[in-house]
């Protein structure tokens, strides 16, 4: 039992090793199942006393492992690049809202080429609705 207990704390470095490198390229992927798979597959035989249903199992639970590990990570990976992707385009509006600002501003900065001509407007009913006689005040730009 205690050397059966020593092999699997030798596994177990190993398996943290390969999720370590989860992530880091596209060999990694297969690194990592292959490693996990035959991680599980030691883990099963030596928990089951070398039965080979086990051992699959192991194996295969370890690939799932895996597999798990990298779905896990692409979502995250997609979720990032989402988040940053929003913030850019935000920015991006953000900043053609104050180039708009400023440019209203220098023209009306220029008084020479901006005139106000004032409109009297007399009492109006429209749709029921009685409008006041107002005096409002029609911009132009030449």
């Amino acid at each position: 039992m205690i050397i059966i207990m020593k092999k699997t704390l030798l596994i177990i470095p190993l398996a943290c090793a390969a999720c370590l490198f989860t992530g880091c390229a596209a060999v990694t992927r297969t690194a990592t199942d292959v490693g996990l798979g035959a991680g599980g597959a030691v883990l099963g035989g030596e928990l089951s006393h070398n039965n080979p249903y086990a051992i699959v199992g192991g194996a295969a639970g370890g690939a799932l492992i895996g597999e798990t590990l990298h779905y896990a990570n692409s979502k995250l990976n997609q979720q990032s690049y989402q988040t940053g992707y929003d913030k850019g385009r935000s920015d991006a509006v953000k900043q053609q809202y104050w180039l708009y600002v400023s440019l209203q501003q220098a023209k009306a900065g220029d008084n020479g080429r901006v005139r106000l001509y004032e409109v009297h407007l007399p009492e109006q009913v429209i749709d029921g609705v009685i409008f006041q006689p107002t005096t409002q005040f029609l911009r132009i730009e030449q």
